[in-house]
This record gives structure tokens, sequence and C-alpha cells, in this order.
């Protein structure tokens, strides 16, 4: 029997009713925001960026614009000439089969826009399966800037990695690692900040705060990590081997705080292993197969055993993660740091927790940091800012000794090199007669000098055979721009311990190579003692030459 009219009604009415007396305070707030949105679909009621979200256009409406979207630009009524019709015919003249050809034409117009408009609805619509919730949680970072690898409009960090942050947050205090609510958030650190900004210019990066990496550091790496490789997959491209590799010393580090920091990402699309000799290595190879983890978490022995059975390829790694190089100097693990790093192709960016000042670690990390590099701390003691700077102190008998040994110096680390590659050498002197002694012999051996007292970057230029030497007055050091200088030589020890240490903690900030001279006779001996403890708090060498001018003082 076929119902009334009011008996529609009614049971519309009670389902409107039923709808209106829900308690929407138990919904969640993305539930709250999926039902508002299918209110909207269905009333026809879009926001102006919802313009082709929900409908595809059709042949009677193409630009899908008759479907309650907003238009606020202004459209432009342009003024069609009226057409050329032969002498003694008009448009009402025209045949009607005439008219019919014209409509078809037009309809055709119409098909052939909305075919288009759908595919490139449909194109823009395919994601990959295994990574369709990240994709649409990248939505918002359409906008990104042609920066390195992270910056977007606003020069901010995106949403995405931003909830990365706080997924992982979220777990920590789950599993009770961070037990206090009064915890500020990652997305607050301040060195992870850093970290990302040094990380969005494309640089490798030396931490020199003394330590192994924290559990707030290891969020911000691994979250930039997966924001990077949800970009790039946007952008179309595709990785065959895990983008990120985060060599620790230990089994304890990989499981009980790198993976434990890791493994929050997975609800996200992100997959990572850790690989130590705490499982067996079949297990191991048997769970590489079944998966393709974006993130590897390895000790150095258990990786090289993978590579050389080819249970793993690493050649494609993106970003290298080296976490406590003095620990792994210690254990006698930098020539397998060095293997591994042969075994990858390319130049990944690589990030460096160089926790102890162990002088036999720089030619490994050379040999890791090839360019440029941003130095990042949590301090700011001389034992930090100097990491990786090479200071000697030579003793001499007479000023023309001093500069013998001085240009003997400047051979050494300039070589016969050629390329923009030369390092910047500056020359640090007192005033007296042996300044214009120092400049005519460097000249003599075909340097390009320079000895403005007041200087630019750009005015330090490479020569065409030689390196570019700056013969400055030691005067000037304190307003001085020292940081693209790698190699710093004082032929005249300055006159107080604190202009040393101004050249020591500003040099050589983009580089790994830095490498400070300073002669000495006997007229200098009260200042011999502070300078041992320099060299001593650093860990360096002290000559013993230097030790016998401080006993004779």
């Amino acid at each position: 029997m076929v119902k009334g009219e009011d008996a529609i009604r009614k049971k519309k009415n009670k389902a409107n009713r039923k709808k209106m007396q829900k308690d929407t305070s138990t919904v969640s707030a993305r539930v709250a925001s999926i039902i508002a949105a299918k209110k909207r679909r269905k009333s026809g009621k879009r926001s102006s960026c919802q313009g082709m979200c929900f409908s595809l256009p059709t042949p009677e409406n193409p630009f899908n614009d008759k479907q309650g979207s907003l238009d606020t630009r202004k459209k432009e009524t342009k003024n069609i000439p009226p057409r050329k019709v032969a002498p003694g015919r008009n448009h009402a003249n025209i045949e009607p089969q005439e008219q019919k050809m014209l409509r078809d034409k037009n309809l055709g117009s119409e098909q052939t826009k909305s075919r288009t408009t759908v595919d490139n609805v449909r194109q823009k619509s395919i994601v990959k399966p295994t990574k369709a919730k990240i994709q649409l949680m990248q939505k918002s970072e359409a906008d990104h800037a042609q920066q390195a690898q992270g910056f977007d409009n606003s020069g901010c960090p995106s949403k995405f990695l931003f909830l990365c942050l706080n997924s992982i947050q979220n777990a920590l205090r789950h599993d009770g690692t961070l037990s206090s609510e009064e915890d500020k958030p990652l997305f607050v650190d301040t060195w992870g900040v850093e970290f990302w900004r040094y990380y969005s210019f494309g640089k490798d990066i030396l931490e020199t705060s003394g330590a192994c990496s924290t559990i707030e550091q290891i969020s911000w790496i691994a979250s930039t990590a997966a924001d990077t490789i949800v970009r790039k997959e946007k952008e179309g491209q595709s990785f065959t081997s895990p983008f990120l590799l985060f060599l620790v010393p230990s089994q304890e580090k990989a499981t009980k705080q790198v993976r434990m920091v890791c493994k929050s990402l997975k609800s996200l699309g992100i997959h990572s292993v850790s690989l130590h000799s705490g499982a067996s290595l079949d297990h191991q190879i048997h769970g590489l197969k079944s998966c393709e983890p974006e993130f590897i978490v390895s000790t150095t022995e258990r990786l090289l055993e993978l590579v050389s059975l080819k249970a793993i390829d690493i050649s494609g790694v993106s970003l290298l993660v080296v976490d406590g190089l003095g620990t792994f100097s210690k254990s006698g693990c930098l020539d397998s740091i060095k293997s591994i790093r042969q075994a990858i192709s390319g130049n990944p960016q690589c990030v460096v927790f160089n926790d102890g000042l162990n002088y036999e670690c720089v030619p490994l990390l050379q040999n890791l940091l090839r360019g440029s590099i941003c130095r990042l701390s949590l301090n700011d003691s001389i034992t930090s800012q100097s990491d990786c700077i090479i200071q000697s102190v030579h003793v001499c008998g007479s000023e023309e000794e001093k500069i013998s040994k001085g240009i003997q110096i400047l051979d050494q680390a300039c070589g016969n090199q050629l390329g923009p590659q030369l390092s910047k050498v500056l020359f640090v002197v007192g005033k007296g007669s042996s300044f214009h002694k120092l400049v005519a012999a460097i000249k003599l051996k075909g340097y390009s000098v320079s000895t403005k007292s007041i200087w630019s970057k750009s005015e330090v230029q490479i020569s065409k055979k030689r390196s570019a030497v700056l013969v400055v007055d030691a005067e000037q050091i304190c307003t001085a721009d020292l940081g693209e200088f790698e190699v710093v030589i004082i032929p005249d020890f300055v006159h107080s311990i604190d202009s040393y240490l101004q050249m020591l903690t500003r040099m050589a900030r983009y580089s790994v190579n830095g490498m400070l001279h300073s002669f000495l006779t006997r007229e200098e001996a009260q200042l011999v003692r502070p300078l041992i403890e320099i060299l001593e708090q650093c860990r360096q060498t002290v000559p013993e030459s230097l030790r016998n001018l401080c006993n004779d003082a």
C-alpha cells in the first residue's frame, strides 16, 4: 500500500527530531568536522576552497559553478564583436540544419572541456595505497617554498611535522618515558627548531654538545625525516632504499631510545627497523624482506653483516646520522663507519653527534662532512665551540724563525691545490717591523695578500693560482668575522688570552678543517700557563717545549 504524503512527512520529521536530540558533546572534533562537511555538501553550501571537492563537472555545468561554490573574483565581461554576415543575410536567416551544426559544435567543445577537467580531478585524486593516510594529511602543505628541504611560505615547519612530534610525545607519555604533564611540548624545543632550520638549508650538521642524542633530539630528527619523505612522495619521487640510516653504538641505544621514538610514527605510515646483535640474523633478514622500512636503526657490525649478505641496500640513503662518534672511536668502530659511508652512493646529508672531543675522529669527520657544515650545540663552552679545531703552539727563538715557520705552515695548509675550495688563511700580527717583512715574504711565494684593517666576506677572494691570505692587525680581531677562515696563524702572540679565545671560538664555523697556529718566544712566557690550561681543557696535545718554557718562567 502506497503511503500518503502525511505519513512520509511524519517519518521525516521524526528523523529530524532524533538528529536534533543527539548529544553532540560526545562526538570527537574529527567526527564533528566530518558531519559538518556532510551537511554542507547535502545543502549545497560549501566554502570557496571546496568548489570541486565533492562533485564532478558535467556537460551542462563544465566549470562546476552552479553548485553553491563561491567565486570571489570579479568576472570580466568581454565585448564580443558582432559576427560578419554576408550581405542580404542575418542570423535569423540561418537554415535550421546549420543551426544544428553550430549547437553540436558548441556542445562538443563543452564536453571536451568537461572531460579534461574530470581527468585532471581524477589524476589529482590518485595516491599510493600504502601512503593514502599521509598524503591526505599533507594537503595543507601544497605551497612549500623552493628552499632546500623544508620551508613553506611562512618560513615555518609544516603541519605534518608538528603532527609527527605530537604523535611521538603522546606515545612516549603513554609508555611512561615522559611522565610529567608539565613537560614542554616537543615542537618548542630550541635545539629542534635550530636543527630543522639548518637541515632545511641542506647542510651537514655537527652537534658539539659533547653528548649522545637525547629523546627530544631524536624526535626532531625522525619527524623532520618523515616530513621530507611525505613531501618527496607527494612530488612524485620514490625511494628504493631506506631514507634515514641512524647508526648507534649499542643495542640499548637502538631499542630503548631511537627505535622507541621511531615506532611512534608507524600510525602515520613511517616504518622503522632496528638491527643489532640481540636478534638472530635470519630473523632480521626475513623482516627486511617482508617490509620496506623508511628508517633503519642499527649498530655498525650488524649492518655491515647484512650489507655483505645483500639483505639490505643502503646505497640510496638520503640522511645519515652517526650518534656518538667518541663512543664509536673508543670501541674501535671508526673503520666500520667509513665502510658504511663508502657503501652509500651520492652525497647524503649527514648529522654527527660528537660526544667526545677525541681528535683521532677528525679525519673521519672530514670524510663524512665533506661540504659546508653548520655547528649546533646545547651549550657555548670553549670545548664545544672549538670542536674539530686543531691548536698548535710553536716555541721560536727569533722573529725571523716565526716568519719562516709561518710561511711553511701556509704552504702545508694550502699546498699546490687549485679550485674554489682552497683554504682562506688569516695572519694576525701586531704593529711592528715584522708586519712588512711578513707581507713581503707571503707575496714572494705567489699568494694573493690583503692588508685592509676592515674587510667583508666578498673581499676575501681566491686567486687563480693560490689561496687568498689576509694579514690584519690584532686590534681588529674583536670586530672581525672569522667564520670563513679555516687557517689562522698568529706569528706575534696576542697580548691576552681573551683575544686568543675569541679567535678559537669564532673561526672555522662552517668547516671541520680548522687549524690555529700560534708562535711564542721567551718574552711571552707569562701567557704560557693559561695557554696550557686551554689546550688541556680541549684535550689537545701540549708540546714538551711549551711545558719547558712554562717551567723556566
